[in-house]
């Protein structure tokens, strides 16, 4: 195909763009204070982009329709574990709910809505709605690829009015639209819901599909939104449960659950009698407007709303706590913040991303800062601190098990002293504005994110954050390839000729295995040199050089490398055959014995959250752009015993009638602490290493290397590192095993 200009272009995007199911535009109108109000939203028919993804034979054979309850076994029993959507117990239950004798399975939603800017300076907006089917694995429905998140909704803002905002009307006005527009969206799945949908899926079986809405992923806005409620001033301001305003802090209590058939009775009661009506309500925290996610059957909207890890933790409870700190630092004057000021004081970004990694160094930035001598509540609030990087790494995991959760909910107890004795320890400060009340929804959220984990699957099954990325290619439509006008007639037109290129590559991938020979998946392979066979590969390869040229050049800057002949041939000899190598004879290592050092490692090793093989990448590199750079590592040193490490120098080599070997010179964390286990290491639940003189490094094969390691290095104790377990979840669970 020859495109000649950009009209060639244009007409062929066209044609591309009629396979995908175009969006229709509709008017809502609403009468408010004796007028009707109109306004336009946006829809693709829900079921119509179900279809689509059913009829796609590329993602046909992997739509999941049963479900699962898993078990693995822990070394001591079989424990069951949650993952995707349909290891919970929702999915279970609602197939179970089913009509009997039919091959019936659920096809299940799970939607996003939220607005968005478009313009930098803020005044044009979006409010997209995005779907992504949980019926699909959670590698593919959070991808970006053609099973991943797809913007089938466009709903309405309603500006601001200045003299009617906060009124309980215009507040009721928003909320009917908002819900309004949203049935045009579910229109043909309300139906099919009850009827079911019969389907001849990839397996050959005709099913009947009934689509349900599984999951509801929003901020703390959009659930109350979703689920009607009357925000976080209500007397019940929880969208999930019935928690008093007045005891969101304490995540030691537990409230009833909120269900759809008391609000419907509650709306009821409204209508027959206003005033006892508008009283219940008013306990509940609900708006007097029936609720459209009603109409789906098995589609509670308070069980589908699910806990948000980003709006919740990154950007929510983390954002309090970090100004907490910076109140005490500012206190403790400029000697203090100086010490903080480049990890804490002047980091000013809102990315959630960002916002979980500042979290994470915090922590081991200010131990020797806010010392309890030095100040009591500091110190009470990095307990706090502590305490919810526990929480974060455990919600953050992607395969929970029986173990884990009730981790989880102990955690939350720990959580919930931590912060009662911070607020104790505030109360007598002198410090100013510090925060005594914690009675606000993000506090209390995370309260069940157990529930959710074994309702609906891990954490990652309903993050927004995958949504939010899609937020990007909005604003990169509205600012290079509109005119400002018709706003979202023209992105939304620009984002369905992305999925339908997005539909065209994927036919053509596909046309290209189908096409190739087994020659060509060979040279598929060699293209790339990210993929591996074994346990490690080296790379960054320098010049080969002899060990004698080794110890002459390094010895004088570095006292490991004095001896470095001798000590290699005592390991060769002594040492070696530990390992599993038999020796026939002493091994003589000359003066000109030629090693070949490398710069970088590749570790694959198996997960301990999922059981997939990982890989970590690690780095013995003087001049690491710039910079000297050399990694640490958890390394095998004997069949029960692992120890951590620091690279100091990686190397092959050929010894004569053995074979080729790759080691490398590592300074172990085996050093003896002297004293009792001190306070801060209890009470942060830190594990505290030490290492080795330097002169007392030891020779390792590369192959006893089990994953890396970050260590944080004490400023208050020569030699003595602190293991930063909250760097990624192997490691998190791995130090939970090492505590053990």
């Amino acid at each position: 195909m020859t495109l000649n200009n950009d009209a060639d272009l244009r007409k062929a995007w066209e044609h591309a763009t009629d396979q995908v199911t175009p969006f229709t535009k509709h008017t809502i109108t609403v009468p408010y204070k004796r007028e009707e109000r109109v306004y336009e939203t946006h829809t693709l028919p829900l079921w119509e982009w179900a279809l689509d993804l059913l009829d796609n034979p590329v993602l046909a054979p992997h739509f999941v329709w049963d479900a699962q309850r898993v078990y693995k076994h822990n070394g001591a029993e079989f424990e069951r574990f949650y993952n995707e959507p349909w290891t919970g117990d929702r999915w279970w239950d609602v197939q179970s709910c089913l009509p009997p004798g039919l091959k019936a399975a659920p096809f299940c939603f799970i939607l996003y809505a939220d607005k968005t800017r478009l313009s930098s300076h803020g005044t044009v907006k979006a409010y997209p709605v995005i779907v992504r089917c949980a019926n699909l694995l959670v590698g593919i429905q959070n991808g970006e690829g053609i099973g991943g998140g797809c913007v089938v909704g466009w709903l309405p803002i309603i500006p601001k009015d200045a003299d009617e905002g906060g009124k309980p009307g215009f507040v009721n006005l928003k909320h009917v639209i908002w819900h309004e527009s949203f049935l045009k969206l579910l229109e043909l799945v309300v139906q099919y819901s009850k009827t079911g949908y019969s389907h001849q899926c990839f397996d050959k079986i005709i099913r009947w599909l009934f689509p349900i809405l599984l999951i509801l992923s929003a901020d703390y806005e959009e659930q109350c939104m979703m689920s009607l409620i009357r925000g976080q001033n209500c007397k019940c301001p929880c969208p999930v449960c019935l928690v008093p305003l007045e005891e969101l802090h304490d995540l030691s209590k537990t409230f009833a659950f909120r269900s759809m058939q008391d609000a419907i009775d509650t709306l009821n009661v409204y209508k027959t009698s206003k005033g006892r009506g508008e009283a219940l309500l008013k306990v509940l925290g609900l708006h007097a407007i029936a609720n459209i996610f009603w109409l789906i059957a098995h589609s509670d909207p308070h069980e589908a709303i699910s806990f948000d890890r980003l709006h919740a933790l990154h950007i929510g409870m983390w954002k309090h706590l970090l100004e907490e700190l910076k109140k005490i630092l500012k206190a403790l004057g400029r000697s203090a913040e100086a010490k903080l000021e480049n990890h804490v004081i002047n980091i000013t970004f809102s990315d959630g991303n960002k916002m979980q990694d500042l979290s994470k160094q915090t922590l081991y930035s200010a131990l020797n800062v806010l010392t309890h001598r030095a100040s009591p509540e500091g110190y009470q609030l990095l307990r706090v601190i502590g305490s919810y990087l526990q929480l974060d790494s455990y919600i953050g995991l992607n395969v929970h098990t029986t173990s884990t959760l009730a981790a989880l909910d102990a955690e939350l107890l720990v959580f919930n002293a931590a912060l009662k004795d911070y607020v104790e320890c505030a109360s007598m400060s002198p410090i100013e504005d510090q925060k005594l009340d914690w009675d606000f929804p993000k506090t209390h959220l995370w309260k069940h994110v157990t529930q959710d984990i074994r309702m609906k699957g891990a954490a990652r099954n309903y993050s927004t954050h995958p949504n939010e990325k899609l937020h990007g290619p909005l604003k990169e439509a509205y600012e290079c390839q509109s005119n400002g006008k018709d706003v979202a007639d023209q992105i939304l037109r620009i984002d369905q000729r992305k999925y339908a290129v997005k539909l065209l590559r994927v036919r053509v991938d596909t046309l290209d295995e189908q096409r190739s020979l087994p020659d060509d998946e060979a040279k598929a392979s060699e293209a790339r040199p990210d993929l591996f066979e074994g346990h490690i590969k080296l790379g960054s390869p320098q010049q080969p050089i002899s060990v004698q040229d080794i110890e002459n050049s390094h010895s004088q800057k570095d006292c490991v490398f004095q001896g470095f002949r001798h000590k290699f041939s005592d390991f060769i000899n002594t040492s070696l055959p530990g390992y599993g190598y038999h020796l026939e004879r002493w091994v003589t290592i000359p003066a000109n014995f030629q090693i070949q050092e490398h710069q970088y490692l590749k570790v694959n090793y198996e997960s301990t959250i999922d059981w997939k093989q990982t890989t970590d990448y690690l780095r013995c590199n003087p001049h690491f752009h710039g910079h000297p750079r050399y990694d640490c590592a958890l390394i095998q040193l004997m069949q029960d015993v692992s120890v951590f490490a620091l690279l100091v120098f990686m190397f092959k080599c050929q010894l004569p009638d053995v074979g080729s070997f790759e080691f490398a010179l590592v300074q172990p964390f085996t050093a003896g602490i002297v004293g009792a286990p001190r306070r801060i290491d209890r009470d942060f639940r830190l594990t505290r290493i030490k290492a080795v003189p330097r002169a007392s490094s030891i020779f390792v094969p590369l192959c006893s290397f089990i994953h890396g390691a970050l260590l944080y290095p004490d400023p208050a104790h020569q030699d003595e590192f602190i293991v930063v377990d909250h760097i990624d979840s192997d490691m998190f669970m791995h130090m939970k095993m090492w505590a053990r």
